[in-house]
């Protein structure tokens, strides 16, 4: 414990060492009069000098909201690095507002950007450094941590297996505990040593070195027993784990968070959330604006060519199924006569794709100019507002009419709803129409699964040479 909290002290006060390193290399290339020298000289205002510290204090109290002194040997390098990054951004833009607030000409955008980067470098690379430096005495054998599992079923063996196969974390299995019962003997049989039961665990407790227990039993059928061995530790100061795959989940993840003092569980699916996301929605408004002023003067051509070539508005607007099954207004270019929509029945026949989504490519209802703008996609051109107003992204499932949904037979189906829906997606640059539904249905559940912001930006390059090919448009 003691060197854990002087570990975290050296964090706190390197943290702030490579702030202020930071903060110099920044003024440095601004290149400005008001150098960094000047701040800390015996010439600075004391208003200045207060300010600086309060930089420092604000540094601090964002590196530890964001959980960077909090040591987790489970914690992936990659998972650290991360949340390095998001501290350091939340830093400078605090630096930024400060700067703003209080008028302070040094902080200038190139500042900002490299402060950015050097403290971000610095930041990623002491806990890079600091991470390899423990695998090497854990590897050696010192800074270990006694576990002691309770269960001998194959979950216990196989997470005894995934600690021992990774000795860079530093955990060493001490021993299982759990009654007798038919398989412990073929457990045992197998090299693990039982050392206790749960009902003498806290006796165990007493008398031995344990830094944790790991909790690997079945919470159906041992539901109070759990909470009995989890009370126990808490009584002895203990760290327990809980092996929480409790529902068997295939493909949703689960997440612990803490609403005023209550543990929460939340299970969830899709990769889309944090600071990814964010992202995702800020290139949505910035690509969206700039492409509809861009391509203004083809959108007035294109709706004064359906104007001068058949009766009726410009748009066609349909009510669709979006984020959640929410009901949302998607704008595209009319393409069909005024009465399309009354007239469906008497085009079903004619249908050209699997499942409950209707496409024909050379449709009767199309108006003069209709076909050209499907087969060009210009008709998708004014979602682009739709994405702009938050209701769609620029990459996603296609939002889906309520009669298509209507048509849905399999739950799974309905998990493509689970995400913002798009204008394009795998399954536009993977064939379109010509792709059957369940196939359709697949690329949307794989787009989810492996969603990541380099995925968006590939299907936004592919969509390009998709529509100029024309391939499966309807």
């Amino acid at each position: 414990m003691v060197r854990r909290r002087l570990l975290g002290m050296a964090f706190t006060v390197a943290d702030l060492l490579m702030m202020v390193i930071a903060f110099t290399l920044a003024s440095a290339c601004v290149g400005d009069d008001m150098s960094f020298s000047r701040v800390l000289g015996m010439r600075i205002r004391i208003i200045n000098f207060v300010t600086f510290l309060a930089l420092l204090a604000i540094w601090h109290v964002i590196f530890r909201a964001n959980g960077m002194y909090r040591r987790d040997r489970l914690e992936s390098g990659r998972a650290e690095a991360w949340r390095s990054l998001q501290a350091t951004t939340f830093g400078s833009l605090a630096v930024l507002n400060c700067a703003i607030l209080f008028n302070i000409r040094l902080v200038t955008p190139v500042f900002v950007a490299v402060f950015w980067l050097a403290s971000s470098g610095l930041s990623i690379a002491n806990r890079l450094i600091t991470r390899m430096v423990l695998v090497r005495a854990r590897r050696g054998g010192r800074n270990l941590r006694d576990v002691l599992i309770i269960g001998t079923n194959p979950r216990a063996s196989e997470y005894a297996g995934k600690i021992e196969a990774h000795p860079e974390l530093g955990y060493r299995v001490i021993g299982f505990a759990d009654d007798e019962w038919a398989g412990r003997a073929a457990f045992e049989r197998g090299g693990r040593r039982v050392v206790t039961t749960p009902a003498g665990l806290a006796e165990y407790l007493r008398e031995h070195v344990v830094d944790e227990v790991v909790i690997a039993l079945p919470l159906a059928s041992s539901y109070l027993k759990c909470a009995r061995i989890i009370a126990c530790c808490e009584e002895q100061g203990i760290v327990v784990r809980f092996l929480s795959d409790l529902f068997k989940l295939k493909l949703a993840k689960a997440t612990v968070e803490v609403f005023d003092e209550e543990p929460v569980v939340t299970i969830w699916t899709g990769a889309m959330e944090g600071w990814p996301i964010l992202l995702k929605r800020a290139l949505d408004v910035a690509i969206s604006a700039l492409l509809l002023l861009l391509l203004a003067p083809l959108l007035l051509l294109t709706a004064l060519l359906i104007k001068l070539t058949s009766p009726g508005p410009v748009f066609f607007v349909q009510q669709r199924i979006g984020f959640n099954k929410r009901r949302i207004q998607v704008h595209k270019f009319r393409t069909m006569v005024v009465d399309a929509e009354r007239r469906l029945g008497e085009v079903a026949h004619l249908n050209e794709v699997s499942g409950p989504v209707f496409k024909v490519e050379n449709d009767p209802r199309l108006t003069a100019i209709g076909h050209v703008l499907r087969k060009t996609s210009i008709d998708e051109l004014p979602q682009l507002i739709d994405v702009l107003a938050g209701d769609m992204s620029l990459v996603g499932p296609r939002p889906l009419p309520l009669r298509d949904y209507q048509g849905f037979h399999q739950d799974w189906h309905r998990r493509r709803f689970s995400v913002r829906p798009g204008i394009t997606c795998l399954w536009q640059v993977n064939g379109r129409s010509s792709l059957p539904f369940e196939k359709w249905m697949e690329l949307d559940m794989q787009y989810i699964d492996h969603w990541s912001l380099l995925l968006d930006l590939q299907i936004l390059l592919r969509t390009i040479p998709a529509v100029l090919r024309g391939t499966g448009a309807a």
